[in-house]
């Protein structure tokens, strides 16, 4: 089963269980902070998706597989739960949410849309594979050997998240093969067909070009109780941007 970070509720109410399923490259760890302040009248579940963190290792990441994680996940907690995920574990969320209904009372997806992007991300994959890490003993080192691959310096700070100092020589907590021979199943749709019932919040940043207008008639004819709304000022990443904003607008939805 997929390896989780649970936060208890701080006050017990009746409301389910939250399950935060994070994006490609990511983990349960970098939730953290929207996780606790989410669990101040709910349990909060966050997962390290497949080959992320310290989830098992495999050598597929298509989103029925991704899915089928989850919902073990769920099942072992009690259902129904809300359901939150972000990009990659928002596409995985929308799978289990056109499959497996039931087990989901209501779901936020952030900024992703169930449609086939022609982006890739694999040459992340290889500038964290080609690290030597033999030679990286800090994560100052491990950024500015990063650096020669990636100039952007906010994504190298996320990246090197799932670099595991404690190791010697230090490890990725990422199964970097496996992701990048999958990165086509990653950044695609496998076309799921079926509809969720229940109410659907599609969150996205003003600055993001993830989801497009013309993105809203697939959306809604997956989800026809489908919401939207717009963080503005934030990109892709917008939990980490605007983080407050995220947190009340999830609240928002969740208790509505």
């Amino acid at each position: 089963m997929l390896a989780t970070i649970r936060h208890p509720a701080a006050t017990r109410t009746d409301a389910p269980t939250l399950v935060i399923a994070h994006g490609l490259y990511g983990s349960a760890r970098n939730w953290g902070v929207i996780a606790r302040r989410l669990a101040d009248r709910r349990e909060v579940v966050a997962v390290d998706m497949r080959n992320h963190g310290d989830s098992p290792r495999f050598p597929v990441q298509g989103y029925p597989e991704m899915a089928a994680d989850l919902a073990e996940v769920i099942e072992s907690l009690g259902v129904p739960v809300d359901l939150l995920g972000h990009s990659m574990g928002g596409k995985a969320a929308m799978q289990l949410a056109l499959t497996r209904s039931r087990l989901i009372r209501r779901l936020v997806v952030a900024d992703i849309a169930p449609v086939a992007y022609s982006h890739d991300q694999s040459r992340h994959a290889r500038a964290m594979a080609a690290l030597d890490l033999s030679r990286i003993r800090t994560r100052a080192e491990a950024d500015a050997a990063l650096a020669e691959s990636l100039d952007d310096a906010a994504l190298r700070a996320f990246l090197l998240q799932s670099l595991d100092l404690r190791q010697h020589p230090p490890r990725w907590k990422l199964n970097l093969a496996a992701l990048e021979a999958e990165m086509p199943k990653i950044v695609g749709w496998p076309g799921t067909e079926g509809v969720f019932p229940n109410p659907a919040l599609f969150l996205t940043g003003t600055d993001s070009p993830y989801v497009r207008p013309e993105h809203r008639e697939t959306i809604r004819a997956l989800f026809p109780k489908a919401r939207f709304a717009k963080i503005p000022g934030a990109g892709h990443w917008l939990h980490a941007e605007k983080p407050r904003e995220f947190e009340e607008t999830v609240r928002v939805f969740l208790e509505a």
